[in-house]
Order: C-alpha cells, then structure tokens, then sequence
C-alpha cells in the first residue's frame, strides 16, 4: 500500500483527531488587515480577529497561498510519502486549486488536486471520507471518483452576521447593503457548486431560520440523512440553541457544532451561522 500525505488549507475545520494525525498537513491562508499580514490559526486567535475587524480603517481582506508554499511543502512530503492528495477550498472561492496544481508540476511526487467546492467543516468530511476509504483497501483513482460524487450532493446555507462586514470586504454591492439594512432583510446565502449566490430573502432571522429548517426537512425526506453540521463565526451560543432545536425535530439526525474559521469571518462576521449537509452520504458508504 502506498503511504499517502493528506494537505488542506486553513479554511477546513479540523477537529482534535484530525489536528494531531501525523499524515494530515495543512498550508494557511493569508489575512491582510491594515496593511499587515496574518497566517490563518496560526498568527490570530479568532477573538483576536473579530476584535482587530472593529477598529480597521481598510476594509479586510485575505489571500490564497502561493504556488511557492506548495511546492516547499510537497518537495518535504516526497521524502516520506509516496503520492499527496490534496483536498481544498472550492476552486471558485479561491484560487487555492490553482496554487496546488501548479507546484505539483513542479515537483517528483505525484499529486491528486481535489477541488472540495466547499469550505470549512464540509470540506473536512472529505477528507475524513478520503482517508476512510484509503484505510479500507480502495485504490486512489476510486477514491478520487467517490470524493467527487460525494461533493456534488451538499447542502450548505449561511446567515450572515454582518451585512455591513459582507458589504466592507466587498462582497456584497452598495444596493443590496442598503436595501437589507434599512428593510431588516435576512438573505440566505447558499453555497451550491462552489459559489455563493443568495437562495432567498426573509423579512426576520426567525423566518430565515424557518426557511432552512424546512430545506432541511425536504433534503431528509428525500435522502434520510444521518449527518448535519452547524457552522458558526466567533460565538457558538446561537449554533448550540439551533443543534438543541433540531434534535426535537430530527432525532435520527446526528447535530454537531464547529466554528467558520478566520478567512470566512473576515467577510461575514462573528455572529455568521449556517448548516451543511450531504445527501449522499450515506450511499456512498458502500
């Protein structure tokens, strides 16, 4: 069996196993506030961001890494390892795919780029998923085709903390900041195929929540999906009141909590929630 490394970026939510598996390896995403420059977790802790993002007088802003800090990765894996697979950030969101495909013309070893579509906790299922299968026996090309069906069944819907921050890190247009702030209009952002586009408009944070409750509903009728994540900014008090909510609702669903990471919050905010899932999860198990 070929010994494999396994490289994200920042934006995935890793938890404690993953934080300390010896093959798992992951390259930052860049900061820039007011002209200085932070490497995601590892020079800000999230309050430490959240508290900078109040007193800014240039609007944030972050960056992929480079194909330079992939190719010095990849060149120190090639000692150990017999192939890399990568698994990053949605290649429409960053340039992350980008910096990766081309340092790994650039070394010995050979990599598999894996644009995830997605970012945060759903991109760490991929990897955890990847790593499942490798550990069961399934050859990498397989694996690579499982990954990539896996991606395309997500479900992932946002309420953006801060419509000013969206509008500051220019995410979001003059028109629709003023429009949301003077009517209290909640947009559901929706990630679907690597992007993110607005699903639908509420009148409250109650209706909006009322809303993704009932894609929710729809996704598990049609699918029986075992698994939901709830994804947060800087606070998890509001990810635990929904997780407790909808445990009365789904009690065959598993709820977990994580936090957004730092790259998403500089654009969204510390009160951002959302909830991902897969619809096909659960088939490709087999």
């Amino acid at each position: 069996m070929k010994k494999i490394a396994w490289v994200t970026d920042s934006t995935a939510s890793l938890d404690d196993k993953l934080l300390k598996h010896p093959d798992l390896y992951t390259v930052p995403m860049s900061i820039h506030l007011d002209n200085e420059q932070y490497l995601d977790k590892i020079d800000l802790t999230p309050d430490e961001l959240f508290q900078r993002l109040k007193t800014l007088k240039i609007p944030p802003k972050t960056s992929q890494p480079s194909v330079g800090e992939f190719k010095n990765l990849y060149e120190k894996l090639q000692e150990n390892y017999d192939y890399v697979i990568s698994i990053l950030v949605s290649s429409k969101l960053s340039g992350t795919v980008s910096s990766s495909e081309q340092a790994a013309q650039l070394v010995d070893i050979p990599v598999l780029t894996i644009d995830s579509k997605i970012l945060t906790y759903p991109l760490t299922v991929q990897i955890k998923k990847g790593m499942e299968w490798f550990a069961s026996g399934l050859h990498i090309e397989v694996i690579k085709e499982k990954l990539e069906r896996l991606r395309e069944t997500y479900e992932a819907y946002v309420l953006v903390g801060s419509l000013e921050q969206l509008h500051r890190s220019g995410r979001m247009s003059g028109i629709q900041f003023f429009l949301g702030s003077m009517l209290n209009i909640k947009p559901i952002i929706q990630v679907a195929d690597g992007v993110l586009s607005i699903k639908e408009k509420a009148r409250s944070e109650k209706k909006a929540k009322e809303k993704i409750f009932g894609y929710l509903q729809e996704s598990y009728k049609k699918f029986k999906i075992s698994e939901v994540y709830l994804l947060y900014g800087l606070h998890d008090r509001e990810a635990l009141r929904w997780k407790e909510e909808l445990e009365g609702i789904f009690s065959s669903i598993r709820f977990s909590c994580h936090p957004l990471g730092a790259t998403i919050g500089v654009h969204a905010g510390e009160d951002t929630i959302g909830i991902s899932w897969y619809n096909g999860l659960e088939e490709k198990r087999s």
